[in-house]
């Protein structure tokens, strides 16, 4: 007869997905020592071959009516205690695991443990039927599919909109590891409107990748915009700016002592608007300098340089009077130039004399706070056409008088309240010395809107708002104190309480500023090689896997380690990427030639290409036209006519 280790022993061999046992335990770290009897490389269950002891699988421990699982992170003689490792190094095989939740028996899985397995607990390998308990749990329209397991491809990798949207996400991985692809995968999942028919995107666009991608279920809007591909005009309103926002990007720097004059005639200006145009919900007493009320800009900007640039003729027999502004006269004896706001005209004054005649001195008119530069960089911004889209914004633009044909309802209404679910902000022909103050301001206006209207059926409680930061390291950096760090800081920290996730994409983690890393419930990190940039992903994952985030320097294009709030347990996924039409503008060029998806030659390109007759005009009338939008047809049939012009 057997005794009871025997018949234990005889137990556990009949069981396939046996593959050892608990012989250390360190918080969430434990250490499992593969039995001698356990079948190396694959084990068949019910069918099925499962790799024992593979980095990224994982383990079930079962504890009476609880199942503990766990993310194998190690492999080998270094995975084994510190006590074992002189003596049996190669006489046994060891596996760390980390700890990452647990599951009733019925099913129903749970992040965290509530009990720690001890010395001797049977480990088994995590079959397929135990993943799709894990994964398929919960309500179907909580999750949404963004592709399948990496080893399991009949098994989708679901993640939890609810916690995927509002507790913020990051996508990182290095050029060329399919981010921009996978991104493109995840909102054509998210805006799916037999699943969402009320999902509302905004896509910060830096780089005009997704256009293409998002066509048939985003509105794009662009500077310059191509009505004929339904784009519309970007147009910002640059009096629905904060104060400190506007002065950034119209006068530059101001001194704590110059402000104060700039904000006095700012709120004057917006008093004026007021009572030329009602705006419900907001009357004379309550308007601050913050106020979304419009006003003149170019308006200030005249009375500004009135005040810092007019001279006086002085009262004869005194020295400070004033009788009247000093203007350079014409032949008629007449002002020749009095100045103009709507064209950015300035007056043209007499200059200051302090000798001869009483009646021929000149001096400098009273209320001068020092701004001539910063008014004069004005004056060349509200002139500058690539700034029109905020400094001369369409409907939006108030009159002198601070009257516009359109309020920020209908602005609003266009970007988050439009037919598609998704707005694309083309950000690409925004000039690059704005582009951080910019996407800070868009960003506080869209909160703000969200914030005050959190309870009303626009407002983000009833219907939540994704923002999508693309190219994120380029303004979040840890150095960075500018606006749009300052916007992304307080939608991190605050956003999730109103309805307002964002989604920060980006090459380089390392170089985001943590906290704003650390806010990110959700991690989708593809192929990273940098150490730094790897150890900066693992320290801002919520879960102990830094074993599991070795993996990604090996990681396919296309593949990615899903960790945090909106997975069940953390997964190595292959995100279905969109079909080949429908992928963002961001492929590599090809420098020999062309293939295919599958990796099928399709021609020759690039360097093997035949060579075309020379003709570099379109170039640079694209560049003229600061530019890379083009209807190619019509630059291939001028290109034709100019070089036959050429021959003749």
């Amino acid at each position: 007869m057997m005794n009871s280790k025997a018949k234990k022993r005889t137990a556990m061999l009949r069981n396939p997905t046996f593959i050892g046992t608990v012989q250390d335990v360190h918080g969430a770290t434990i250490t499992v020592e593969l039995s001698n009897d356990t079948v190396t490389g694959l084990s068949f269950v019910r069918g099925e071959g499962y790799r024992i002891g593979q980095v990224g699988s994982f383990v079930r421990i079962p504890l009476g009516f609880v199942d503990l699982y766990g993310v194998v992170s190690q492999v080998g003689a270094g995975a084994a205690p510190q006590r074992e490792q002189d003596q049996l190094v190669y006489g046994n095989r060891w596996v760390t695991v980390q700890m990452v939740g647990e599951g009733q028996r019925r099913g129903q899985f749970k992040r965290g443990i509530s009990q720690h397995p001890t010395i001797d607990d049977r480990v088994h390998i995590v079959t397929e039927a135990d993943l799709r308990a894990i994964y398929g749990a919960g309500e179907p329209d909580d999750y949404v599919a963004v592709g399948h397991l990496a080893s399991a491809e009949s098994i989708p990798a679901l993640v939890n909109i609810n916690k995927l949207v509002t507790r913020h996400s990051a996508v990182v991985g290095t050029t060329g590891s399919g981010k921009s692809t996978t991104v493109a995968g995840l909102l054509n999942s998210l805006s799916e409107s037999s699943h969402y028919p009320s999902a509302r995107i905004v896509v910060l666009d830096i780089h005009g990748e997704y256009s293409k991608a998002l066509s048939d279920r985003a509105t794009v809007f662009r500077v310059s915009e191509d009505v004929d591909k339904g784009q519309k005009a970007l147009r910002v309103p640059f009096w629905a700016l904060s104060f400190d926002e506007l002065t950034a990007l119209a006068l530059g720097n101001l001194s704590e002592a110059q402000k104060p004059a700039v904000a006095e005639a700012v709120v004057q200006l917006k008093k004026e608007s007021l009572k030329n145009q009602a705006r419900e919900g907001i009357d004379e007493t309550r308007i601050t300098v913050d106020s979304p009320i419009p006003f003149c800009l170019h308006k200030l900007w005249l009375e500004l340089h009135k005040r810092e640039h007019y001279t006086i003729v002085p009262r004869p027999g005194t020295a400070t009077d004033e009788v009247e502004p000093a203007y350079v006269l014409g032949t008629d004896g007449k002002p020749l130039q009095l100045g103009d706001a709507m064209s950015v005209t300035p007056p043209l004054y007499r200059t200051i004399k302090t000798t001869g005649a009483a009646s021929e001195r000149v001096q400098q008119g009273s209320g001068s706070v020092g701004i001539r530069q910063q008014l004069a960089g004005l004056a060349t911004r509200l002139r500058d056409p690539r700034m029109s889209f905020l400094f001369n914004p369409g409907d939006w633009l108030p009159d002198i008088d601070g009257k516009t044909n359109k309020d920020l309802d209908t602005l609003l209404e266009e970007w988050i309240g439009g037919p598609q679910p998704i707005a694309i902000l083309d950000l690409s022909d925004i000039p690059s010395s704005v582009l951080n103050d910019l996407i800070g301001a868009l960003l506080r206006i869209l909160y703000d809107a969200i914030f005050w209207a959190r309870d009303l059926p626009e407002g983000g409680r009833l219907r939540p708002l994704l923002l999508v930061l693309e190219e994120a390291h380029a303004y979040l950096s840890k150095d960075n104190a500018g606006t749009a760090a300052a916007a992304v800081r307080r939608i991190a920290k605050e956003g999730r309480k109103y309805g307002v996730g964002m989604m920060i994409v980006s090459q380089r983690p390392s170089e985001i500023d943590s906290t704003i890393l650390s806010q990110c419930g959700t991690i989708f990190a593809m192929r990273l090689a940098n150490d730094t940039d790897r150890g900066h992903v693992a320290s801002a994952a919520s879960d102990n896997l830094k074993g599991l985030f070795e993996m990604l320097p090996i990681l396919r294009t296309g593949e990615a380690i899903i960790v945090g709030e909106a997975v069940s347990l953390p997964i190595r996924t292959l995100i279905s990427p969109p079909p080949l039409n429908r992928r963002p503008d961001s492929e590599d060029p090809s420098v020999v030639e062309r293939r295919d998806a599958d990796g099928g030659y399709q021609g020759p390109a690039g360097w093997s290409q035949p060579r075309d007759p020379p003709n570099y005009v379109p170039m640079v009338r694209q560049w003229r036209k600061q530019s890379h939008h083009y209807e190619h047809k019509r630059i291939v049939v001028n290109a034709i006519q100019e070089l036959d012009e050429k021959k003749e």
